[in-house]
């Protein structure tokens, strides 16, 4: 969620949409990953939704993967084409040394490219990169600035791809005159709705469109993706909280059990307790005590046991170059911890009830 929320919450996105399916649909995404391929997104496109009142800044981008080399070290990379006012567009996109390429350099067709960070120390290491020349699809590319660090979204690590000018991409990179996406950022938020409905008429006087079926886009916003993965995750806890429900009641029929055989081996301490004045809540206090006891002892080595694979999988993932924060948070403790404690009280109470209800004499006859 922080990593979608990264790129901004005041941020409209429209990407190709295979026509006739949903554009949240398995038919969408499975079309578009089967291979259809929409050529129909075109950098015009994005310039007549540039003119809207409500857009700040905005950049297309096109995204392909071509092998690099320097000198005697090659790489195979994501080559990310962008106009260059995506620094304003996308405040995480920001330069570390030199300059991102300009309106002309893009015009131009200019074979100029800005390194992410581990692109620069992968080739040129504590050196300095700027004024350099790389070879993309055996083309020379002058380096014109490098990123900072900005880690991953997902499993995308913009810190290993080269931007270069959109255009030069098309045409000398790619071999297409299409767009896969465009981002614009808004002055208005209040505004949205409407500059989504402005936006998708553009689209369709550009493309001809008549029957809202047809469309092959999709207009999104930042804050219509981050509830749909509200939505997701919360069915994915759901499930989670589904199958911990089972695995407690397994662990709690197995506490009364325990509690039970517990109360038939100490017959006679209970009797004992009684003959001597014992009374019925101090029996029952000792043995849910005990349940308690132990459920919160399991919980205990069962926060540490998460933790320990928690730690783990993160370092693994990491070692992967992704930035993946698996943290356990305070809530998420006291609510297992919690969790725990009640299970004791609720699986503890009948076999302590039981205890608590001997008579002296009952107890003692039975030893």
């Amino acid at each position: 969620m922080d990593q979608v929320s990264s790129f901004g919450t005041d941020i409209m996105q429209i990407e190709v949409k295979v026509p006739k399916v949903n554009k949240m649909s398995q038919a969408n995404a499975g079309g578009q990953v089967g291979g259809v391929t929409i050529t129909t997104l075109k950098l015009e496109d994005a310039q007549k939704i540039a003119k809207l009142p409500n857009i700040d800044s905005w950049y297309a981008m096109v995204i392909t993967q071509q092998i690099t080399s320097f000198e005697n070290k090659k790489k195979q990379a994501m080559i990310i084409g962008v106009s260059p006012d995506v620094t304003k567009a996308d405040p995480k996109t920001e330069i570390d040394e030199g300059q991102m390429f300009t309106n002309e350099d893009d015009g131009g067709l200019r074979q100029v490219a800005v390194l992410g960070s581990k692109m620069k120390e992968y080739y040129f290491g504590s050196g300095d990169a700027i004024g350099q020349s790389i070879k993309v699809k055996g083309q020379t590319y002058k380096v014109i600035g490098t990123l900072k660090s900005r880690g991953t979204t997902g499993v995308f690590s913009f810190d290993d791809t080269l931007y270069v000018p959109l255009q030069t991409a098309q045409k000398k990179l790619a071999g297409i005159n299409y767009i896969q996406t465009m981002i614009f950022k808004l002055k208005d938020m209040t505004k949205l709705d409407l500059t989504i409905a402005q936006a998708t008429d553009i689209m369709r006087i550009q493309h001809h469109i008549t029957n809202p079926d047809d469309d092959d886009f999709a207009v999104n916003s930042i804050v219509e993706i981050l509830n749909i993965l509200n939505t997701v995750f919360f069915a994915v806890n759901a499930l989670l909280l589904a199958l911990t429900s089972i695995s407690l009641v397994v662990g709690g029929v197995g506490i009364m059990n325990v509690m039970y055989v517990a109360v038939t081996e100490r017959t006679f301490e209970i009797g004992l307790k009684k003959s001597v004045g014992a009374k019925n809540f101090s029996i029952l206090a000792q043995f849910l005590f005990e349940a308690v006891f132990l459920t919160i002892l399991g919980g205990i080595i069962g926060l540490i046991v998460g933790f320990l694979i928690t730690s783990g999988a993160e370092i693994i993932i990491a070692s992967f170059g992704y930035k993946i924060g698996l943290t356990i948070t305070w809530w998420s403790v006291l609510i297992g911890a919690g969790f725990s404690a009640v299970v004791g009280i609720l699986f503890g109470y009948w076999p302590a009830r039981n205890a608590s209800r001997m008579t002296p004499m009952d107890a003692l006859r039975r030893e």
